[in-house]
């Protein structure tokens, strides 16, 4: 029998990244194409569907060219991607107009609306979530409102990924993580809710079919393998929304393991068996890759957004350093922010440069440096930013705490989690282990994982994730850094109550 070979594809925020893995999670071959994001006013994202078509076609068939594998031997395809982007086809899938993607903040009425049309409790009963912004419900009903032409030619309304699945399926589908994002789905059943589409005038025909992770949703079509160079004998599973992705790819599939992303948004995530939801709605509820279990993620808006911030905007000798000397910008900031202490010299930054959800949900807080004197330095601010990212995630893990799901370890994956320095304060902060995974593929590797439970080389996700995942290093929590820092949080904590009405009166 000859070796199958299986393909995860990342569609992110930055740019789309297709990885080819052999059965064992190593990878044979890797290509990522960028894109941009365009803010058509203050507080407004979008991106072009046509851009993460052609990163897709483009590294597709770059990863089949280099590898030099036979497309055939290419048993499954997942996708992975951007949660909650909103993408409007009319009846002949063509796109009707950008998508309006996760971080878009314009849909506050839209919300309020929402909360009032199925009830604030009842909402979250079905949901597992309150009426938020990034969701797609509400990029839906604001569309219906500001744009009712363009509603009016709507025919389909598909999710990033599910977007990429049309194209090289030619099947109007999604699966039951990402839909979870849509506040559409019935979490507790896994369906469509009907009560919810009702109320809020959506005609469930535009919504795909709804998949478990794992399940086969069609075949590479033939105008997708002409374009790309794969076969029509590759399946296509549903895949799953990025943080469930990055779940499977870290082996966050059971009890007790939970993991931290910090990419452009900052995520605590927890797997568990049974239903857990916050009645305050300060965390999200979602179905997760594995069939009959959910998982529950706090989310910080500006997690790696923050330090990409302050780098781009304040770091122009480290970048042109790096260049130089051919390595990583991040690094030569790490190097600096090592000599600033613990609690960077009494500064503290809040990482609210998108408005916050957990545990705030305020749209309207702003990022705060709080205690800048003279006697600081650049490596105080970096640090003060990394610091006050980690205590933003501590937050996150608390209301998780509260719910009675306490992980015994946490992995790190995204950009940030390479950093052995951000992971060490990690679990100086969080008071727990904090290790990588050998594989930095995290959503193209759990996405890979689904396609061969769905192509048959594995039983089960979890299975899949044995034979697939290998951990890497663990940093230990340090005892005499963990009393600092949980002096440093609990003044953290306080600054945001202090200033909640400023920022407020800021926004109007």
């Amino acid at each position: 029998m000859s070796n199958k070979y299986l393909l995860g594809i990342d569609l992110g925020t930055s740019g789309t990244k297709t990885v080819l893995f052999a059965q064992d999670g190593t990878v044979v071959a890797s290509a990522t194409v960028e894109y941009p994001m365009s803010q058509p006013q203050n507080g407004w994202a979008e991106q072009a569907p046509e851009d993460w078509w052609n990163a897709a076609v483009t590294t597709l068939s770059r990863v089949i060219r280099e590898s030099g594998v036979a497309p055939e031997d290419i048993a499954g395809l997942g996708i992975s991607g951007q949660m909650h982007g909103l993408v409007m086809l009319d009846e002949n899938g063509a796109v009707l107009r950008p998508s309006i993607i996760w971080c878009d903040q314009r849909t506050g009425v839209e919300c309020e609306e929402i909360t009032a049309l199925v009830g604030a409790q009842r909402l979250i009963e079905i949901t597992a979530n309150p009426a938020l912004t990034g969701f797609t419900a509400g990029k839906i009903r604001w569309v219906q409102k500001h744009e009712p032409e363009i509603y009016k030619r709507c025919r389909h309304i598909l999710l990033p990924k599910d977007y990429l699945r049309y194209q090289l399926t030619g099947d109007f589908a999604t699966e039951v993580s990402d839909a979870s994002g849509m506040q559409l789905l019935d979490v507790p059943n896994r369906c469509w809710s009907d009560e919810v589409l009702g109320k809020l005038g959506i005609d469930k025909a535009y919504l795909g079919k709804v998949y478990e992770s794992a399940e086969v949703t069609g075949h590479i079509s033939r105008e997708a393998a002409a374009l790309t160079g794969l076969s029509e004998k590759t399946l296509v599973v549903g895949g799953a929304g990025d943080n469930a992705a990055a779940a499977v790819g870290t082996g966050v599939v059971a009890d007790g393991r939970a993991f931290t992303t910090i990419g452009t948004s900052g995520v605590v995530f927890a797997h568990t068996d049974k239903l857990a939801i916050d009645p305050k709605g300060r965390v999200h509820t979602f179905c997760c890759a594995v069939p009959g279990a959910w998982h529950v993620m706090g989310v910080t808006q500006a997690a790696g957004l923050s330090l990409k911030w302050f780098r781009d905007n304040f770091c122009h000798a480290e970048m042109e350093a790096a260049a130089g000397m051919g390595v990583d910008s991040y690094d030569l900031m790490n190097q600096e922010v090592a000599k600033s202490p613990i609690g960077a010299n009494r500064l503290f930054y809040l990482p609210y440069l998108m408005g916050e959800r957990t545990p705030h949900l305020d749209p309207d807080c702003r990022g705060v440096f709080f205690g800048l004197s003279a006697m600081h330095q650049k490596r105080d601010l970096t640090r003060a930013v990394m610091e006050g990212v980690s205590y933003s995630l501590k937050d996150c893990l608390n209301v998780l705490g509260e719910m009675g799901v306490t992980p015994a370890q946490m992995l790190a994956t995204g950009g940030g989690g390479r950093s052995e320095l951000w992971r060490q304060m990690l679990a100086d902060v969080f008071g727990c282990p904090v290790c990588t995974t050998q594989s930095k593929e995290g959503p193209a590797l759990g996405v890979a994982i689904l396609a061969g439970v769905g192509a048959g080389l594995y039983p089960s996700v979890r299975e899949a994730c044995d034979s697939m995942i290998h951990v890497g290093v663990t940093q230990q929590p340090i005892a005499e850094n963990q009393p600092r820092y949980a002096a440093c949080y609990d003044q953290y904590r306080q600054l945001y109550p202090a200033m909640k009405d400023a920022f407020k009166r800021l926004a109007q």
